[in-house]
């Protein structure tokens, strides 16, 4: 187990990756830094940022700009700062099986250590930035995979998500195979094993733990380099990881399980909000319509009882909340995404009528799916009851190119602007195609401030 891999993250190259993969990572850069630019607004973020200016400034390793920000950090600052700021919205790519997010930890991650390999005088082509890109995915994944299946703790993503950065990282920074190891097993062991449920429960500003999964797995790969141990990464190099690792390199679970939101609230509120999106649409109604709402989910879910948030961060873990703000405005953007929507009567008073029952059947079912049954309650006492559905987005309901197009400029648009906006649209559909040059465009695109 420990040279195959070793040798995977060692040894891949480009051409040995699928041309789904490709596409797939294109559409994951479109739609994080979408994502980003409408973080960078949060009150989340910009806590997040003030706290890394003050704890880790540039230093000899280099520095490295703050996404869609622009001030410099060193690359484990730049990459916590990135990470909260995407965090701070949930609408990032997803993984279901892993209950979590890979994405929001790489892309920040990433991006901080290319922006100081160029600062010190490294050229590297968007093939480069693709085949990492993929690497930092599928560790993750399989780590994750791991974890899961090991651990008795539900651990937030940041948890998984610190040995995929830790091993890529530590491969753009020239380090050999048994380093590599050695960085794994560091962000394995200094990653945050924080309880997702607790967030879930309590939401704050903690979110999914990659503010620290991505600085962890940059701290370990430069530890890593200079000579610091951490060997054997568990989730990686033990017996009971062995069957999730033996298909790596033939099978790729980035792309049997990648899905993408619609909606930024939590993926397990998204089949509940499908549901009554439907049967609004179905039977034509009005908000005004809506007496009552019950909803039957899987057991977790049924722990997203936001019924009257008070923050943007118990917006993100709510149900109730999310399904009344489609129904009373057909849609969840950055209008909805505002303090003074917490106090929209409308809302409230159909979020405060919604029913969240434990369904047993929907927890036996939402393995790999999140299952949710919507039913509608009219004031003259009208049952509409929903089938029982999945969210959009996942691989066999797919968010189209036009879907997330549009979800990126929703969320884009007005805060960088459309001029910018579209160029970064544009790159990030070819950045694989990039030279130098190219790929060098699209990092300033993505790490500075707003004009």
């Amino acid at each position: 187990m420990t040279k195959d891999f070793a040798t995977f993250a060692t040894d891949l190259t480009f051409d040995d990756l699928p041309q789904d993969m490709i596409k797939l990572l294109r559409r994951s850069f479109l739609d994080t830094l979408g994502v980003a630019a409408i973080g960078a607004q949060t009150e989340m973020s910009h806590v997040a940022r003030r706290g890394a200016l003050a704890m880790f400034g540039a230093g000899t390793a280099g520095d490295s700009r703050i996404l869609m920000d622009g001030r410099r950090l060193s690359p484990a600052g730049a990459a916590m700062a990135g990470a909260f700021m995407v965090d701070s919205i949930d609408a990032h790519d997803g993984t279901t099986p892993n209950k979590g997010h890979a994405g929001s930890a790489i892309f920040p991650a990433l991006l901080a250590v290319a922006d100081t390999m160029r600062q010190n005088g490294t050229q590297f082509s968007g093939k480069d930035f693709a085949l990492w890109l993929a690497l930092a995915y599928e560790i993750s994944y399989r780590a994750g995979q791991v974890q899961h299946a090991t651990c008795h703790d539900y651990h937030t993503s940041g948890a998984w998500t610190a040995v995929g950065v830790a091993a890529v990282i530590a491969r753009m920074i020239g380090c050999d195979a048994n380093q590599i190891r050695h960085a794994a097993g560091i962000g394995e062991y200094h990653g945050p094993r924080s309880q997702m449920m607790r967030c879930i429960d309590f939401p704050t500003m903690l979110r999914d733990g990659v503010g620290w999964g991505a600085p962890s797995g940059v701290t370990a790969a430069y530890l890593a380099r200079e000579g610091f141990t951490g060997a054997p990464a568990l989730t990686c190099d033990s017996e009971e990881a062995a069957p999730y690792w033996s298909d790596l390199g033939t099978r790729w679970l980035t792309l049997e399980h990648t899905h993408y939101k619609l909606y930024p609230c939590c993926r397990w509120a998204h089949s509940s909000i499908d549901g009554a999106q439907k049967l609004m649409h179905d039977h034509g109604l009005q908000h005004t319509d809506i007496a009552q709402i019950e909803i039957r989910t899987f057991h977790y879910a049924t722990r997203l009882a936001g019924y009257e948030p008070k923050t943007l961060d118990e917006f993100s873990y709510s149900i109730a909340f999310p399904v009344a703000t489609i129904i009373v405005r057909g849609e969840i953007g950055p209008n909805e995404l505002t303090p003074q929507t917490l106090l929209d009567p409308e809302i409230l008073r159909i979020s405060r009528a919604t029913t969240l029952i434990d369904d047993d059947e929907m927890t036996a079912r939402s393995i790999e799916k999140r299952w949710a049954a919507v039913t509608l309650i009219l004031h003259d006492g009208t049952r509409l009851e929903g089938d029982a559905m999945t969210p959009r987005g996942d691989v066999d309901q797919p968010a189209s190119d036009a879907e997330i197009s549009a979800k990126f400029h929703l969320f884009a648009d007005n805060t960088i602007g459309r001029s910018r906006a579209d160029e970064i649209e544009t790159l990030c559909g070819r950045f694989d195609d990039l030279d130098s040059v190219g790929v060098e465009r699209l990092l300033d695109l993505a790490l500075s401030a707003p004009e």
